[in-house]
């Protein structure tokens, strides 16, 4: 049986409407003191634990269809949640709360000859947009990041986490409306029509910014259709170059987290670059722990799954990793930059000048030296929970906490000043 038809407009209207109140409750926001924020984001998080049950039952709900449908065991990690996974949500709330408050923070100021006083503030962006994939913990992240720096927040998630995503939203909701603040500062998208995604990032006028969080489709579909700015989180196609002095016992501790820690998410190595001149040491050690940890090498050598451009190119999200000898560091950086998403990239060497030269000449959202790519995390980096890892270049690149969702104004002091004919 076919599914039913979707009225398009009926979604676009609905899309529209959570808009127009979003915007509205945008602007009653920037009154709120940095401690009603604070209380907010603190009672949100007490308010997710002890609705634990609740938000479980509903993700087993999520969980069973997503089983049924057939989503892959990568997705299925992304969407499964547990207690220490709920508490982890709560826990990124209350970092948010313990950090700075942005807004208001002078970023530059001078006083001109004529007299006038010029200071540049930080405010915040508005209404923020964002479209997830099946990661039920970004529902409850990007609330607490945009909203501690002012914004309003429109979330359209995956349908295969419809359940557990407005059994969240339903949590911060209540808590906004207890504190009396504008429960519309957080808002759930329809999730079961692509409609919404294209109304949403479309509603220019009404939504500031839009961020694409999830694989490259997703966000090449966000970024090629959206007239709303754009903010891309790009996919990680992330290296670990192992040079020739480099510390085996460290390299091969690095690749391994940076692989097995979490194989479902962007700051996964994906492909290990090994210097020719150790190689023959270096690479069957490598390997050999590698395939230990129940990973399949994908390559050119002798006992690997045969690589093409695709392994070299594109994001596994799971158990498989590229290998690769490369003669040098001059290679290595060429295959990164041939290769790499810009996201993040890590070289293992005792090397200072070698070192300092990958850190220079790699293109790339974070640059490691010495260290598992699994690090590139708003949380690791200190900003609390994270609304995303930007890849572009364009206002905010890396890890996005309070400040990479502001703006910033001018506001000018004069006494009567007139700028001459």
């Amino acid at each position: 049986m076919s599914a039913p038809a979707v009225d398009t407009d009926a979604v676009t209207a609905e899309v529209t409407a959570l808009a127009t109140a979003a915007k509205a409750a945008s602007r009653s926001l920037v009154g709120l003191s940095t401690a009603a924020k604070n209380a907010v984001l603190t009672a949100a998080a007490d308010a997710i634990e002890a609705a634990q049950e609740k938000i479980l039952t509903a993700n087993a709900a999520d969980l069973a269809r997503a089983e049924a449908d057939g989503i892959e065991a990568s997705l299925l990690d992304r969407l499964r949640l547990t207690p220490d996974r709920v508490t982890g949500i709560a826990d990124g709330l209350r970092q948010v709360a313990a950090l700075p408050d942005p807004i208001g923070e002078v970023l530059a100021g001078k006083t001109l000859p004529n007299g006038l006083t010029l200071r540049q503030v930080r405010v915040p962006l508005g209404v923020v947009g964002i479209v997830y994939e099946a990661r039920p913990n970004v529902t409850v992240d990007a609330f607490g990041i945009a909203f501690k720096s002012g914004n309003a927040v429109l979330l359209r998630g995956s349908s295969s986490a419809a359940d557990s995503n407005a059994a969240l939203v339903a949590v911060l909701r209540d808590v906004l409306v207890s504190h009396g603040v504008d429960p519309d500062a957080v808002a759930l998208l329809p999730a079961h029509d692509r409609a919404s995604v294209t109304a949403l990032i479309r509603a220019r006028g009404l939504v500031d910014v839009v961020i694409p969080r999830g694989g490259a489709g997703l966000i090449n579909a966000v970024v090629a259709n959206a007239t709303v700015p754009t903010i891309e989180t790009g996919t990680g196609n992330c290296h670990v170059y192992v040079h020739s002095a480099a510390d085996l016992d460290m390299a091969e501790t690095v690749v391994i987290n940076a692989k097995t820690r979490r194989p479902s998410v962007c700051n996964t190595a994906e492909t290990v670059l090994i210097d020719e001149q150790i190689a023959d040491v270096a690479l069957p050690r490598i390997t050999d722990a590698l395939k230990a940890a129940g990973v399949t090498i994908h390559g050119d050598e002798e006992g690997m799954e045969p690589a093409d451009e695709r392994d070299w190119s594109d994001e596994y999200l799971s158990l498989d990793i590229a290998v690769r000898r490369v003669a040098g560091l001059d290679e290595a950086i060429d295959h990164i930059g041939r290769y790499g998403t810009g996201h993040t990239e890590a070289i293992i060497t005792s090397d200072l000048a070698a070192a300092n030269e990958f850190t220079k000449r790699v293109d790339a959202a974070a640059v490691i030296v010495n260290a598992s790519t699994a690090f590139t995390d708003g949380e690791q980096f200190g900003f609390g929970a994270e609304i995303g890892i930007s890849t572009q270049k364009l206002h905010a690149r890396g890890p996005m906490g309070l400040p990479e969702l502001t703006s910033s104004k001018w506001v000018v002091w004069g006494d009567g000043q007139i700028r001459p004919v």
